[in-house]
């Protein structure tokens, strides 16, 4: 069974950049392909950008394409989001997510999470 941990939330103005980090312990973290997704508050949890296990492949959601980057490192057992010109729209829990299944935007086919990290991005 992996864990995952994200880290690296904060606070950061419209324009900002902040990166995300998601470490996997336990578990084969090559074996899954992982995502991002986020949660804002009265609202369904919504796909961010997922990877698959060798990083080959990438999809996004068309309002963050060209803005953020999904990457990973599986000698580091983690998996990155890297967020450049953030706006306030993008105030959210971020969610890591660990998918044996193939490369999906659906939280369904996600089997394990973290815990989240809050990102608010002030006007």
């Amino acid at each position: 069974q992996v864990q995952l941990v994200e880290s690296g939330g904060g606070l950061v103005q419209a324009g900002g950049s902040l990166r995300l980090s998601c470490a996997a312990s336990r578990g084969t973290f090559s074996a899954y392909n992982m995502g991002w997704f986020r949660q804002a508050p009265g609202k369904q949890r919504e796909f961010v950008a997922s990877i698959t296990t060798g990083g080959g492949r990438t999809l996004y959601v068309d309002s963050v394409k060209g803005r953020f980057t999904i990457s990973r490192d599986n000698a580091k057992n983690t998996v990155y989001l890297q967020m450049n010109s953030l706006n306030p729209e993008d105030t959210a829990v971020y969610y890591c997510g660990a998918s044996a299944r193939v490369l999906s935007r659906s939280p369904d086919n996600y089997f394990y999470w973290g815990q989240g990290t809050q990102v608010t991005v002030a006007s």
